[in-house]
């Protein structure tokens, strides 16, 4: 049986589509919080169970050979979160794990990389097979605000000409339906978009798509913080936003080894058809 546990999220739900036309309902464990949020799963012949990370039962994975652990959404509570689901599998006898982890986790600068890295090395200590997903940047995290970008003509950021290689939501989930069904205890991979852009690109892509001016502006961490503060998010979080942002400009969500595409068999989704995608 294969597990996914967060398989109500965006990324989750993907997964579970993929996995499922892959392997067949009724080998699939649908893993949430609320499982009334995937009833038409549970209809389907999908085994939906309760899950939370916050107080893992190893119950919930009788039967399971396989899970995926996709990382948790509570940045700040995500380290022990993830190490309650891993003791968790580890007492139920899961026979390997595939962790959604982050690009260059050992060496990334970003911030959230520190959880990323506390799992990894709690996989490690807890003697559980698994197999570790470095994920770039989803291009949806792109294309959330481009009505206001639009209106605005203005993308903001403070990520200067820092290369970005990020790939759409489906291309991830389709690595986690291969790295979960074919892969190998012990594989690591770098998975990234094929096609590198800067904000500069990005703010010219939404232009030339929507007809509209629009123009990347690029502005100190410091800056970039509080503009997203006057916008309304708390301080906190945008503090952190301009964080991931500034050290975007050091390239740290750049990466040209083309794992993604080989492991899908596919090239990655460009960032402008995600674009055109949203705007249509």
């Amino acid at each position: 049986m294969y597990a996914i546990a967060g398989a109500s999220g965006q990324l989750g739900q993907l997964v579970l589509a993929d996995l499922v036309e892959k392997v067949g309902a009724d080998q699939v464990v649908a893993l949430v919080r609320t499982p009334a949020k995937l009833a038409g799963a549970a209809a389907s012949g999908v085994s939906v169970r309760a899950f939370d990370y916050d107080a893992a039962d190893p119950a919930a994975l009788d039967g399971v050979e396989r899970l995926l652990l996709i990382s948790a959404n509570e940045v700040g509570k995500r380290g022990p979160q993830h190490r309650a689901a891993i003791d968790a599998a580890k007492a139920a006898g899961v026979g390997l794990i595939v962790y959604t982890s982050v690009l260059h986790a050992p060496t990334s600068t970003i911030g959230l990389a520190d959880e990323h890295r506390e799992t990894e090395v709690a996989l490690s200590a807890s003697g559980v097979p698994h197999i570790l997903l470095r994920n770039g940047w989803y291009n949806e995290n792109y294309t959330g605000s481009l009505a206001a970008s639009i209106a605005q003509g203005a993308i903001i950021g403070a990520a200067g000409a820092g290369r970005i290689c990020s790939a759409s939501r489906a291309d991830y989930a389709a690595a986690a339906v291969v790295a979960l069904v074919e892969g190998a205890a012990g594989d690591v991979h770098e998975l990234a978009g094929d096609q590198a852009f800067t904000m500069a690109d990005l703010a010219a892509h939404v232009a030339r798509i929507s007809g509209k001016p629009v123009a990347y502006v690029d502005m100190s961490p410091a800056e970039y913080a509080a503009a997203l503060e006057g916008a309304g998010l708390p301080g906190w979080l945008a503090t952190m936003f301009a964080d991931w942002s500034f050290e975007t400009s050091h390239d740290q969500l750049f990466d040209d080894s083309h794992t993604l595409s080989r492991l899908i068999g596919r090239p990655t989704t460009p960032i402008a058809e995600t674009i055109a995608a949203a705007l249509a």
